[in-house]
């Protein structure tokens, strides 16, 4: 059973969530809350496995509410997917800094939002190609930051390549078919890196990539490729 907690300021987006979920066999709803506080509260009292949080709220925002879960050891195995009526661009790399495993717009068809629960659930992140182009596109755009230790020197050469073909947003088949390995071997090397860097998943092992300098701008060549298909970057 995947439990749920939704917190959104909208009574009726909260009734329209409880409704698709609660109907669907393998997930329940375990509380609702109207501000980001209350759904902290929420998270705290219910630790649900997936919280689906507004990224605009009163009193206390989507993003500090995600930024808070994160930060509690309490609740680490929580994941927080970010909802929003609006455009990807302002928020995704923030909610993805706070600790955000997923971003949907409310408008997502049902069906793709019960598969992001599965997935996330599942302990991968919910990033779809869009998604990750808006990502690498913030994070190119500016210069790596490098008050922040980075952790490379804790990664062995191999899995500063998988670190680094992950925050291009390939998937592990693609990984271990640039790397000539199995996708297991991929996936072992992916697993380690986050261990080591302490990510909560492969979001923050993305965030990480770019932030400590480890991926930079792509060329205008690298630029025309296309993004993998994979609704994830964890597949």
């Amino acid at each position: 059973m995947i439990r749920v907690a939704v917190v959104d300021d909208q009574a009726l987006m909260r009734a329209g969530f409880r409704a698709l979920l609660d109907a669907e066999e393998g997930i329940e709803v375990v509380g609702e809350a109207a501000n980001g506080e209350q759904g902290v509260a929420l998270v705290r009292a219910q630790l649900p496995d997936i919280a689906l949080i507004d990224v605009q709220m009163p009193v206390m925002t989507g993003i500090e509410a995600t930024r808070r879960i994160a930060a509690d050891p309490a609740l680490s195995a929580v994941r927080v997917v970010i909802l929003t009526n609006y455009g990807l661009d302002e928020y995704v790399f923030e909610a993805l800094r706070a600790g955000a495993s997923g971003f949907l717009l409310k408008d997502t068809d049902p069906a793709d939002l019960l598969q992001a629960i599965e997935i996330v659930a599942g302990g991968e992140a919910l990033l779809s190609p869009a998604v990750t182009r808006t990502l690498i596109g913030e994070f190119v755009s500016r210069p790596p930051d490098r008050s922040t230790p980075s952790g490379l020197e804790h990664l062995t050469r191999r899995e500063r390549e998988v670190t680094a073909l992950a925050a291009r947003g390939l998937t592990n088949e693609e990984i271990a078919a640039h790397m000539v390995i199995s996708p297991f071997t991929a996936k072992t090397h992916i697993s380690r890196a986050m261990t080591k860097l302490g990510a909560r998943d492969r979001a923050q092992l993305v965030v990480f990539a770019y932030e400590s300098g480890l991926v930079t701008a792509r060329t205008p060549e690298s630029r025309c490729e296309p993004d993998p298909p994979d609704h994830t970057l964890g597949r």
